[in-house]
């Protein structure tokens, strides 16, 4: 046969077979497709499994999963599980989004998969679990990944995430959403450790249900769940918790509180009285502070509260309309007042506080400064873990997202925390450093190798943060060998509570110091 009449190979076959000639901007590059070698573009998720594989956090929530095919050919739950895992370490906000790592063959390997499955799969499988085996099994995993860190003081914070829908799922109403008015949502009613940003629980409920009425169900069976001396120091939260039931529920079981209160018009006579005194208590970063009793309409008895204000750094324009004197067509006439922080003019703002505590107004200052870290901590989980996506049409896959991502969350948490004490790095500078890294596979004479390219600048901060984890897993297997993986878990995270506080000495209420040890 003459070249002539050869068949003609598609361009596909072609790029398969030789190389291709690629014109650049840097100049002409040769490229070649590589179909036999395996790599992954998270080569660090060895280290991961190896902070996972020494406490057995994972094996044990894939133990414990309620999933179970009848099928010989049916996937592993723990191949769906740690497909789900890796697709919300790796920023996935989608189930589309899991089609990104289904070749990751490296990642399988490390993580004990026989391989990645499609987003399907795991969109079936959540599906397939019922609600009344899934909720507690994820209830227990949560809790289970920061128990062992409540024996010292801690903080509960209470907060409500809006998740805006686009479909047609169970539970989408029109509620609260400052951000989008009239767009159909979920709302999560979180429970947070706030000294360590961590996760206790997250409720998901329809939109309309976004009051702390709806929550308060679950937040009195966390409390009575927590061992003895494990209960929170403080429950704190903003102003939709200062309600008189909130409040009541929670005197009933001698439990401490935080709340903001409303700008109401009790509320409002209040900070009047108190404005024209001079005796008011520096309680830091420009915050002065003076307490009071309060019984407003609808209390059940008199409440401390902590009136504080502070000037406002900014210059300020007040707009004022006023009717013109002897116009009796009603035109009004605007005037302009400025306010200048070098003028003896000041402009204020304030806050209420009301609490059962005898805390130092000093110290009552410094707590309600600390929910501004916070909510920082709500907006990561939300804006870079995918608490906005996951949806499906029913409520319960949702409720059980969520939950598998406020626990990987939580995982990752204490690895980045057990590589970098000193401060909290966010997911979108911890994932790039302790997770990216071209990672290639090689086998020889039975030994599996992983070489491992890392692209970020900060490549010799990224070998010493490794660095400290290996030593803090060394030390754990060390110190005490004969621990069980459970014990292990235990061990682990008061290593890395320690470690996290003795980098960070900070003045706070005796009630509220942890010690060390």
């Amino acid at each position: 046969m003459s070249e002539a009449n050869e068949p003609k190979k598609s361009a596909l076959a072609q790029a398969s077979e030789g190389a291709m000639v690629v014109d650049t901007m840097g100049g002409r590059v040769h490229v070649r497709w590589d179909e036999t070698a395996q790599a992954t573009p998270h080569g660090q998720i060895v280290f991961f499994a190896e902070f996972l594989a020494t406490a057995g956090v994972f094996d044990r929530w894939v133990e414990g999963c309620p999933l179970h095919y009848s099928s010989p050919n049916a996937s592993r739950p723990r191949d769906v599980l740690g497909t789900l895992m890796l697709g919300i370490l790796a920023g996935s906000k989608r189930y589309a989004h899991i089609a990104g790592v289904r070749g990751d063959a490296v990642a399988a390997k490390a993580l004990g998969l026989r391989g990645m499955v499609s987003e399907d799969s795991v969109r079936r499988a959540l599906a397939a679990m019922l609600p009344e085996a899934s909720e507690p099994w994820m209830r227990g995993a949560l809790m289970s990944s920061v128990r062992e860190a409540l024996d010292r003081p801690w903080v509960l914070d209470l907060d409500a995430t809006i998740k805006p829908l686009y479909g047609r799922q169970e539970g989408a109403e029109v509620g609260y959403n400052p951000h989008k008015p009239g767009r159909p949502s979920h709302v999560l009613h979180t429970f947070w450790v706030g000294n360590l940003r961590l996760v206790l629980d997250a409720q998901l409920e329809p939109g309309n249900r976004h009051a702390p009425a709806h929550s308060r169900p679950g937040l009195m069976a966390l409390l009575a769940s927590l061992p003895p001396g494990h209960a929170p120091k403080l429950v704190r939260g903003d102003i939709a918790f200062g309600s008189e039931g909130q409040m009541r529920a929670l005197e009933e079981i001698n439990q401490a509180y935080l709340f903001k209160l409303r700008q109401s018009a009790g509320v409002k006579k209040l900070v009047q009285r108190h404005w024209r005194h001079s005796n008011w208590t520096e309680v830091g970063q420009g915050w002065q502070a003076r307490e009071d009793k309060l019984t407003l309409t609808g209390w059940s008895q008199h409440r401390r509260v902590v009136v504080m204000r502070r000037v406002k750094k900014t210059d300020v324009v007040v707009e004022v309309k006023r009717r013109r004197r002897g116009n009796s067509s009603g035109q009004e006439q605007t005037e302009l007042h400025f306010i200048d922080e070098n003028e003896p003019a000041k402009s204020w703002e304030y806050a209420v506080l009301v609490c059962n505590t005898d805390y130092a107004l000093e110290h009552i200052g410094q707590l309600y400064r600390d929910r501004a870290d916070c909510e920082n901590g709500f907006d990561e989980v939300k804006n870079q873990w995918g608490w906005g996506g996951y949806s499906t049409q029913d409520i319960e896959r949702c409720a059980l997202s969520a939950r598998a991502v406020a626990l990987v969350y939580n995982w990752w948490s204490w690895y980045v925390r057990l590589a970098h004490p000193k401060t909290r790095l966010e997911a979108i500078t911890s994932r790039p450093k302790l997770l990216s890294a071209v990672g290639r596979m090689t086998s020889h004479a039975g030994a599996q190798k992983i070489l491992l390219t890392i692209t970020h600048e900060a490549a010799d901060q990224i070998k010493r943060l490794v660095a400290n984890v290996r030593k803090g897993l060394s030390h754990i297997l060390t110190a005490a060998p004969q621990l069980d993986k459970a014990q292990r878990w235990f061990a682990l995270v008061r290593y890395i509570t320690v470690r996290i506080l003795a980098s960070n000495p900070r003045t706070a209420p005796p009630q509220l110091t942890f010690e060390s040890g």
